[in-house]
Formats: structure tokens, sequence, C-alpha cells
């Protein structure tokens, strides 16, 4: 079977068995499957936009051991302690473990090659390589493992040598910066020596980024759109993956950011049109957008994960790709899929034009922060979307389709106010505790709810609070940075971006990470610090503010 019938036959199966998570009934849809006639015609689309992935060799540049250093990001920093020379060609067994540095992240294939020094082989060679992204990874131990994901994440690999003396790949795909070797058993009766490693780096990006910065930028501003670019070239393979060393797969919020990103730095929009393309494809039954995407054996969506804020970041996509490109085509394609995903948060909204997720359970993700009340950040996300998908109809000539949404997201705005907003202190309230989240500021600040000095209220009054529950990651802070700059807090936002983001670069970041706390360098969504990803899709966008705003973030 050729691979585009693969593709095809699993497009079929997504919508027969993928349906939506937490949900306790089906949700209102179509009496059949309302893409039967397009899924073929958009899986094939999807497989003619598969990107050439970029191949670089890459070979370490140095020696280096770990240091306990308790002013270090997460207490470890690396040191330069000696040269390649002193390594190859010397017997493994006079130097059974070493560390290497490849100067920067890498993500793809690496190769090494073992040679004999005397005598014939004469028993298998076993060693291990153990990689990381940052200098805790390579020292914390990873056993017994405390993590809540799987232990196979982390990147240590066993290989049994019955041969040497060739070149030797990994079948496993690699994300990392260090690498160590360990001998773990040898003949005694003849000797063997490390003769070359390399990585083969893979990329969707090309080699240089397409815009450039002016020559006076300031050096943290530079630095932080360096490593945004970087952060977003890892993650550009066959499709936007959210994480090169976790999860390898395509989610529709990170595919949001991501294609702003690619915006300033890559252009690379035939990635962003099969990835929405693929995620149409692969939608359930219902109508409804799934949450990620995986590519092997065939692409094929994670069953039974629904995400209703990641739907609805789907059409936000869709329109700015339309921006970027004016491919009118692709947009009045997938009009249909943006459609039937504010149709479906549509179900969730009251009478009173509140939304409702009693209705039916939802998952409503905002940010991995404990405690987190989602009631205000969802009145907001779904006024966004209905102006966003509103906007693509207007563009598309379908606002005949919809002319009722502008009139409910006017009524969903001061519902907004009447529920959350607490006037006494001008700041949005959430949840039966009336909790302030910059969040909760942050979306009523995108979708309009309020602007000019009453969103800059909201914002100064939650981050002056101590008992605000703040973002926990890079992908919450750029909804605040975004607010920031609606509302017109410039000196602000330039403030915040040059803290947060340049905060992970003055504690070494060469990508930006998944999990981000100024205040808890050991902050996990999994329990486990060196499980989190450090090069992750969601925290590349400084590009996107740096080149969208230049006269806040260049002056």
């Amino acid at each position: 079977m050729k691979l585009i019938d693969l593709i095809i036959s699993f497009a079929a199966a997504a919508a027969v068995f993928c349906t939506p998570a937490y949900a306790s009934g089906p949700a209102p849809a179509e009496s059949q499957d309302p893409y039967a006639g397009y899924r073929t015609s958009w899986a094939m689309k999807a497989e003619q936009a598969m990107p050439e992935l970029v191949k670089t060799v890459y070979r370490p540049l140095y020696l280096v051991e770990g240091v306990r250093d308790s002013s270090a990001y997460q207490g470890w920093r690396m040191r330069r302690s000696g040269e390649l020379s002193d390594y190859y060609g010397v017997s493994l067994k006079q130097r059974p473990c070493v560390t290497v540095d490849f100067g920067k992240h890498i993500t793809g294939r690496f190769s090494f090659r073992v040679r004999t020094l005397s005598r014939t082989q004469d028993a298998p060679l076993r060693l291990k390589f153990t990689f990381g992204e940052v200098p805790a990874e390579m020292n914390v131990p990873f056993d017994p493992f405390p993590g809540t994901l799987s232990r196979a994440w982390m990147q240590d690999e066993v290989i049994t040598l019955e041969q040497i003396d060739c070149d030797v790949t990994l079948p496993r795909r690699i994300s990392g910066r260090y690498m160590r070797v360990e001998l773990l058993g040898g003949s005694p009766d003849f000797d063997f020596a490390m003769d070359d490693m390399w990585f083969t780096a893979e990329s969707s990006a090309p080699q240089e980024a397409v815009t450039e910065l002016p020559a006076d930028t300031p050096e943290i501003i530079r630095k932080i759109n360096d490593v945004s670019v970087e952060t977003l070239r890892e993650c550009m393979q066959t499709v936007y993956e959210d994480g090169p060393k976790r999860d390898h797969r395509l989610w529709a919020g990170d595919l949001y950011l991501e294609s702003l990103a690619n915006r300033h730095s890559f252009r690379n929009f035939s990635l962003t049109k099969r990835c929405l393309y693929l995620f149409a494809s692969l939608a359930a039954e219902d109508g409804t957008v799934v949450s990620n995407i995986f590519e092997k054996p065939e692409p094929h969506p994670q069953y039974g994960s629904y995400c209703l804020t990641y739907c609805l970041l789907y059409n936000s996509t869709l329109l700015e790709y339309l921006k970027d490109t004016g491919d009118y085509e692709t947009a009045e394609d997938l009009w249909i899929v943006a459609r039937h995903q504010v149709e479906d948060a549509l179900t969730y909204v009251g009478d009173d034009y509140v939304f409702d997720s009693s209705r039916r359970p939802v998952w409503l993700f905002f940010d991995w922060r404990e405690g987190l009340d989602a009631d205000a950040p969802i009145q907001g996300a779904v006024i966004f979307a209905l102006q966003q998908t509103y906007e693509l109809a207007v563009m598309l000539g379908k606002e005949s389709e919809v002319p009722h949404w502008p009139r409910i997201a006017e009524k969903m705005k001061k519902a907004a106010m009447k529920r959350y907003y607490d006037k006494s202190r001008g700041v949005f309230v959430s949840g039966p505790d009336s909790q302030v989240s910059v969040l909760g500021q942050t979306w009523m600040i995108k979708s309009g709810v309020v602007s000019g000095k009453q969103a800059q209220k909201a914002i100064q009054t939650a981050l002056a609070d101590d008992s605000t529950v703040m973002p926990g990651t890079p992908y919450a802070t750029h909804y605040l940075v975004d607010a920031m700059l609606i509302c017109g807090m410039y000196d602000q936002a330039r403030d915040y971006l040059t803290d947060y983001w340049g905060g992970m670069v003055e504690k070494g970041a060469d990508t930006f990470w998944e999990a981000y706390d100024p205040r808890n360098d050991y902050i996990s969504p999994y329990n486990f610090h060196p499980l989190n990803s450090y090069c992750h899709a969601w925290s590349c966008t400084p590009v996107y503010f740096i080149h969208t705003w230049p006269e806040v973030f260049l002056k």
C-alpha cells in the first residue's frame, strides 16, 4: 500500500474513533461526519506539502564535566575538561566515561565509530550514551524515576556492538547539546577506542532565517531573537513539533504560536499549510479538531484528546496563514472546519452569554499552573475566537453564513463585565473563590472586553498582588506580553520580555524551555525537572514580538 493510501485510511479511521475526550455525551454536530467528502483530498494536500529536511553535520567541540554550583540554573554547570584529541584514539578502558559538548542544541541522528587498537575483537562491546539539553539533565540520576510521564522519554541508550570498525547510528532521534558515553562491557583480550562522533542535525527550516535585525539592536534583544529562532528551527521537522526531545508531535496550540514566529524568521508557510490540512483530515467525526497528531507510522491523532481552547486556536492559525500567504484556496477549503469549531464552542454558552463548562465536561488548557481557574480566561478566549473567525469569514466572503456572530461576541463581552469584573479593584476575577490570575486579564484584553487605561489597570493590579496566579510557562507568558502590547503598555512589555526570556538566556538557554518560572528553577509539570522539554515550540515567540513591534523592542 502506498503512503498516501495509508494516510487516507488513517484519516477515515480518525473520523470513526476519535471522539472528544472528557465528554459525557456526544457534542452537537451534523447527523453524520461533516467532513466525509473532504478528508481524502485534505490528506493528499497534507502529504503534498511534506517538506524536505535540511541536514547538517556537527561534531563535539570539547570534553566537559558537571560541576555543582548553587548559583547555576538547577544547581549545575558544565566546565571544559579536555580536548577531543585527549579522547579519540585512547583506549576506552583507560577513559571509560566522558562527556562532550556540541556547543549548541541539536536535533537529529547521532553516529559514532569505534576502532580496534590491538588484536582482534572476540566479544561484543557494550556502550551507554546519555544525552541532555541542559547541564542538570546530565548530572541528576534518572532512577528511581519520579516523573509522571514515561521513563522512556529520558535520552539514555545502551547499545551492544557485535562488530566495530564501522559507522553506527543510533536508531532513535536525539535532541540535546551534551552527550556522555560510558563503557559498560568489553573483552580483556583486545583493545579499542572511540574514533569519531557526530550529529546529523535535521530540520525543515533553511540554514539561515530570512529576516534580520538592524545593526544597532540592543544586545539582549538580539540574543533573545537568536535563541527564539533556534528554538523554532529545532521544532520545525516534517510538522511543527512541540518539543524535539518530548513529545515529538503536532499540537494545535503550539502550531498557532510557531506559525507567528515563522512569519518573522523562516517564512516556511508550506509547513503551516501541511499542519492545517493534517488537523482537518484527522478531525473527529463530530467535526472537532483534535488537540494533537502523531506522524509515525502514518499520521494519526491521539484518539480522544480534545482541548477546546486548542480547537479555537486552529481558526486563528488559519486566519494568520491567509494573511501571510494570500492562499484563498486553502482558506476556502478549510473554512468548514473553522466554522465548526466556533459552533461547537457556542454550545457551552448559556442564555446569559456566559461560557458554562458544566454543560459538557471539557478540557480547557491555558497553562501548566496548578490551581488556575479557567472561567474568566475561556470567556475571553471564545470571544476572541468569534472575532477572529468572523474576520476570516469576511475575508472569504462568508459572513452571510454567520451573521449572528458579532452580536453574540458583544453580548458575551457585556456578560464578561457583569460576571467577572470587580469594579472596586479594577480587575477580573474567576471561579467560586474570585481568583485573580494574569491569564484572566490577558484573555479579556485580547478579546476586547476591556481596552486602554482600564486594561492597563487590570494587568497592573494583578501583577502587584502577591496572591495572583502567575504564568508558569512561556506559552502563558506570550499572551501576557501580547495583552500588554494591545493595551499600550509598551515599556512594560519590553521589560517583561527582556526579563523573562532574557532570564533564560542569562541562565544558559540556547533554546527556550517548556516551563520557566524566574522564582523556581525546578518547576516541572511532570514532577521531575530533567523530564521537561528544554527546546519547546510554544516558547519561540519573542521573534514574533520583536519584528512585529520594532518601535517597542528595537529602540
